[in-house]
């Protein structure tokens, strides 16, 4: 299945910075605003040792990973909602996404301007969630602290003082794109922000990361194979990555009894090896 999560926030917070760090993909990400017009699309792996070890034990020929896309989406003003700054523009572009990655900025660095002239996070996301409110836009939605040289003593005091955090009015993730830390975290969350699994297949073609929603039927999660797997599902025969790893093949697994039958009321679990008959 095909996921898109939407990179926002108001200019020059990071945005194109991290969506560079994500996708390795050169976007603009100059000090001024507006420099992204047109959104960027990056198609970013979802990283899962999982994976890499059962293409070990296959001796896969190939390694297939789940994946997210993530657009940069050009920053949001005051007003947006009523066309400032390109707003509608924007907005149609956020419309399209399946959730929302909101940058907020908690460095000071007077060489980067900030368009309210100071660094007050809580601010920033009241002016992004009103404006997506009025444009009638409520999507699953994870706030990303952009820390990229911080003052240590913002750290320890808190921007404007006190434990702001803990107003976030959502789950939140802190970063520093400029030298990568957290971004498989961030990835991570971005992926259970959706209520996705990761379900695998494995041989010696290929061993591949499928995505499908949280309490997926057998017949819904192997549509996310081909559309035939859900209308001509008959069984699937399921085992444990673990189980099948500690085992080292599917011959030496299902001698133990650890490969099940499963039917078309079967609800798919994060880690499940899957073959699909129909």
């Amino acid at each position: 299945m095909s996921l898109s999560i939407g990179i926002v926030g108001l200019p020059n917070v990071g945005k194109s910075t991290l969506f560079n760090a994500l996708t390795k993909k050169s976007v603009p990400a100059e000090n001024y605003p507006f420099c992204t017009i047109d959104p960027s699309v990056g198609i970013v792996p979802v990283p899962d040792e999982r994976m890499e070890k059962l293409s070990v034990m296959s001796k896969s020929k190939k390694t297939i990973p789940a994946v997210v896309e993530f657009m940069d989406i050009a920053g949001l003003v005051k007003g947006a909602s009523e066309g400032e700054g390109l707003g509608n523009k924007f907005l149609s572009h956020i419309r399209e996404v399946d959730a929302i990655i909101e940058v907020v900025r908690i460095f000071e660095d007077d060489s980067i301007i900030h368009v309210a002239g100071k660094v007050d996070p809580l601010f920033d996301i009241e002016v992004i969630n009103m404006e997506l409110s009025l444009a009638n836009i409520n999507k699953p939605t994870l706030y990303v602290l952009n820390t990229s040289a911080i003052d240590p003593r913002l750290v320890e005091e808190g921007v404007g003082g006190g434990d702001w955090k803990k107003k976030l009015p959502g789950p939140y993730i802190e970063i520093d794109p400029i030298f990568g830390t957290g971004l498989d975290n961030l990835i991570k969350a971005s992926y259970d922000m959706l209520n996705l699994i990761t379900f695998f297949t494995t041989g010696e073609d290929e061993t591949r990361a499928w995505t499908t929603k949280r309490g997926a039927t057998a017949p819904e999660a192997g549509r996310s194979i081909h559309n035939d797997f859900k209308e001509k599902f008959i069984r699937a025969e399921v085992i444990n990555w673990k189980d099948l790893l500690d085992y080292g093949s599917y011959t030496i697994a299902r001698s133990k009894g650890l490969v099940r039958t499963e039917g078309k009321d079967y609800i798919v679990q994060d880690g499940d090896v899957v073959e699909f008959l129909i």
